[in-house]
Formats: C-alpha cells, structure tokens, sequence
C-alpha cells in the first residue's frame, strides 16, 4: 500500500507574477518585460542608484549583494559594478532567462527562486526594492526569517503619506497594501523584524500615484 503523501502546496505567486508580465500589467516598453515606473521614472530611479551606490562604494571590500525580485534589472544592472558578487533573483523563470541573455558580467548571477518558499543565497547585503508590498504577510513572514543571514537589508516599499495601519493582509500579486491605505512595517506585528539599527537612506514622492517610497537601511548584525 502506498502512504499518502504529504503534498505542499506551492504560494500562488509564481502565477500571479508570471501573469503580470504576460499582460504588461505594469505598462509597456520595448523591453519583452516592464517592471513598471517604479523601476524606470528618473525621478525615482536616479536617486535610489545614487543612494545605494554611495552605500556600496563604502564598503572596504565590495560586498556580495543579493537583490531579492530584481524584476527587469532596469535598476540592479547600475549597482553591480559595485558588488563582489551580485545574485539577481525573480519568481518568474522566463524574466530570469530573458536577463541572463540580456545582461552579462563576470560577477553577475541570475537565480529563478521563490524568496518565500525556496533557500536563499548568502551575502553581505540583501535588496528588496518594492517587492515585499507585493507579498501576502505569510510570504513576508517567510522571509523575514532569513533576513538575519544578510548583515544588511536594503528595502524599499510604497507607502501612505499620512498616518496608516501597518501590514494589513492581501493576496499576493500586482496590487499593493496602498488601496488599503497600509504598507509594510517590517518591525511591526505580525513580523517583529529585529535589527540593530535602522536607518532612512531615501523619500521620494511616488510619480503617478499616491504615496510616497520609502528606502531604509537595516543594519541586521
């Protein structure tokens, strides 16, 4: 007789996120995949390489950089330079495939890796620019868990302006706790994430829409 067997059932996030590009639910460009504006509006984009760049450069020796949903690399492919090493890792497999033929460095690796459900590579800082936001609170929750591996986290999220309720629950996929008007607080409840310092490295109004994005510095160790 055969046992049963335990199946574990996959986050739908893969799916979701593999559906946006499918659609360019996030607008159009000549690239075969768009991250949207956040990922390519000057505004956003030119302070937040100059911002993370300067941080980079700072190191004594180049850090191993892990950029947890590096979309279309629209932004991540101007900070390499700065790493050791820098592992660039998507949910979607076929955005993955497109970036490694796109583009190329001999400290540059790409990863197709669920965050949340699949182990995560080692380095000095981890990147996570607008991507938690995306993630229902078990996916952070998840994540948040292997955080304490890195000795930095960079992470950037999209915000209310005024006064909000932290970590409201979504299902994961384009939309984002703003509707809501929340946002992820990663040292609020329910994920109580402990570093030994945090730091706001950047503010800029969000173009187009509400909001505001954040980018905060987590010296993690």
């Amino acid at each position: 007789m055969i046992k049963n067997k335990k199946i574990k059932k996959p986050w739908p996030t893969k799916a979701a996120m593999a559906q946006i590009y499918e659609n360019k639910l996030w607008g159009v460009e000549e690239s075969e995949y768009y991250s949207g504006l956040g990922s390519h509006h000057p505004e956003v984009v030119n302070p937040y390489i100059a911002t993370v760049s300067a941080f980079l450069k700072d190191f004594e020796t180049p850090p191993v950089v892990c950029d947890l949903g590096c979309g279309d690399f629209n932004i991540g492919k101007e900070l390499v330079k700065y790493s050791k090493k820098y592992i660039a890792i998507d949910i979607v497999p076929d955005l993955i495939a497109y970036n490694k033929e796109t583009f190329k460095a001999d400290n540059l690796e790409f990863r197709a890796l669920d965050i949340a459900e699949d182990e995560l590579p080692s380095g000095d800082c981890a990147i996570l620019r607008q991507v938690l936001q995306h993630l229902s609170n078990a996916e952070i929750t998840s994540v948040v868990k292997k955080l304490s591996n890195y000795q930095y986290v960079i992470l950037t999220e999209h915000l209310p302006e005024e006064d909000f309720e932290p970590n409201k629950n979504i299902i994961s996929g384009q939309g984002i706790r703003l509707k809501k008007k929340s946002g992820v607080k990663l040292s609020a409840a329910p994920f109580n994430f402990k570093a030994r310092e945090e730091i706001q490295l950047l503010s800029v109004q969000s173009p187009g829409f509400k909001g505001i994005l954040i980018t905060s510095l987590y010296k993690v160790h």
